[in-house]
């Protein structure tokens, strides 16, 4: 845990660096915009500090007829649901300084998880924030395409990895993309 640790405090801080200084506009690549047409499910997500912006993709997929779903945790310890959003829809505070849809809404399981993560390496192995989220849904969508969205300084030789941590199947970053999504 302590390796964990110390990667997710000098990643925050490398992101937070080239993130104010670099920065850029993440695409979506070829490979996912294949995947996108209607009927398709994309959950997105509102990004907190530096962390990398997935506005594009999710324009593009919402341009291709996908339907945007936003994550709404109630706490730290709670499952991931996943609501339907469109640009007019406002958003709530909700813990962890998060900007969630309420909890009124049409609730739906995505095909596509887009999520954001503080390193991954070439393996396709995430390190997130440390609250489990991202991991019970990918426990629970076992189906869905996992995708990261990341600075490409936040690629490592190595993330440390739990029984239950599961790879992502890519990876894109402002300087391209990894995985499934590579060219």
């Amino acid at each position: 845990m302590d390796e964990k640790r110390t990667l997710r405090a000098r990643m925050r801080s490398l992101r937070d660096e080239f993130a104010m200084t670099i920065g850029g506009v993440i695409e979506p690549p070829p490979a996912l915009l294949a995947r996108f047409r209607p009927g398709v499910t994309i959950s997105s997500y509102i990004p907190l500090g530096s962390e990398a912006d997935p506005t594009a993709i999710a324009w593009a997929a919402r341009e291709a007829g996908c339907t945007i779903v936003l994550p709404h945790v109630s706490s730290r310890e709670s499952a991931v649901r996943f609501f339907a959003w469109e640009p007019e829809n406002p958003l709530i505070d909700g813990p962890l300084g998060l900007r969630q849809p309420d909890d009124g809404g049409p609730e739906s399981d995505p095909d596509i998880v887009l999520t954001p993560l503080l390193a991954f390496d070439d393996a396709l192995n995430r390190l997130g924030q440390g609250a489990g989220h991202y991991d019970r849904v990918f426990e629970r969508l076992p189906d869905a395409w996992r995708i990261g969205i990341a600075w490409s300084v936040q690629r490592v030789e190595g993330v440390a990895t739990d029984p239950w941590d599961v790879p992502l199947h890519g990876i894109v970053t402002e300087a391209g993309a990894y995985g499934e999504l590579a060219e």
